[in-house]
């Protein structure tokens, strides 16, 4: 009987495994394999140069500075977008004013604010990157606009233009276009916690700030964890890559003078408008060994004894 469970369970997962080490893992093999190479991306013919692209990306200060980026996307994003979205839960879940019968309870119309933060999550990435260009839009844009109105003519920064204030500008975007999922996310996880614990430590004499660092956070410590790496992973990928490139000023995005360039709109800048795939694939091999840091770092200094009710 035991036998035939096992083959069943590897008949049922022989088809997924290989479809994911055809389209996941075998596409890493190749990058690494390609950035010991000197291929550009449309010849079929390339030689084995070794570590010179390595060596040449240790030495390439728009990397340096895309590396410095992309990390502070992978530590600033997740603090605060994770942060507000814990608050915003337990505001909505915990927060509202004592009713009859129950000495907790969620605010008033608690279903509809949902709603309202997770809408960010059904525009596509690109439209809020380019609502957020013309907001940003130093003439007519509805931030300068609005300081404008109110007497502060004199302050009207370049947002995006600004060396400065460029890389702060897409972060903000960032956050706004992303703390609404983790809202309704960690909403769920608080939804499970049973209301007596609750109770009880209100009747201790326990407020809700104590409530939440020693009920709510550790019994939600897991789903913490999870949204904190997928953040991350977010912020050093695709969306950082949408957002920068289509916000930012200078050939292909990334400036004012590569103050906003992260390493995923670096690899399709050197890949597609420069024609140095097999570079493109060094960057992209590193990017890859930083998400993979990231992600143990978090699950190692996140490790805690796990807490059931």
């Amino acid at each position: 009987m035991q036998h035939g469970k096992n083959r069943f369970i590897v008949g049922f997962l022989a088809a997924p495994l290989a479809l994911y080490a055809l389209f996941v893992i075998w596409p890493f093999i190749q990058s690494i394999y390609y950035s010991f190479t000197d291929w550009t991306g449309l010849s079929p013919e390339f030689g084995m140069v070794g570590f010179d692209n390595y060596s040449r990306m240790l030495d390439d200060e728009i990397f340096w500075k895309s590396l410095q980026h992309s990390l502070t996307f992978a530590v600033v994003l997740p603090l605060v977008t994770v942060g507000l979205a814990l608050f915003f839960a337990f505001m909505l879940n915990v927060g509202g004013r004592r009713r009859r019968g129950a000495a907790i309870a969620g605010v008033r119309g608690s279903s509809f604010y949902k709603i309202v933060y997770f809408f960010p999550q059904v525009l596509s990435i690109v439209i809020v990157a380019l609502l957020f260009q013309f907001a940003y839009n130093p003439n007519s844009g509805a931030i300068n606009s609005a300081l404008k109105l109110v007497g502060l003519d004199s302050i009207q920064p370049d947002w995006l233009g600004d060396p400065d204030l460029a890389l702060m500008c897409v972060m903000v975007v960032l956050v706004w276009s992303t703390v609404g999922f983790f809202v309704v996310l960690f909403s769920a996880g608080m939804a499970s916690i049973p209301r007596d614990f609750y109770e009880a430590a209100l009747l201790d004499g326990a407020n809700r700030f104590t409530t939440f660092f020693k009920i709510t956070l550790p019994l939600l410590w897991d789903t913490v964890q999870s949204g904190w790496i997928y953040m991350g992973i977010l912020a050093l990928g695709a969306e950082s890559f949408a957002v920068v490139q289509i916000m930012t000023v200078g050939p292909n995005g990334g400036g004012p003078d590569y103050s906003t360039i992260v390493l995923p709109l670096y690899v399709y800048q050197k890949a597609f408008r420069d024609g140095q795939a097999a570079y493109a694939t060094t960057i992209g091999v590193a990017l890859l060994l930083v998400t993979l840091a990231f992600a143990a770092l978090v699950m190692k200094v996140g490790r805690r004894e796990r807490l059931e009710f």
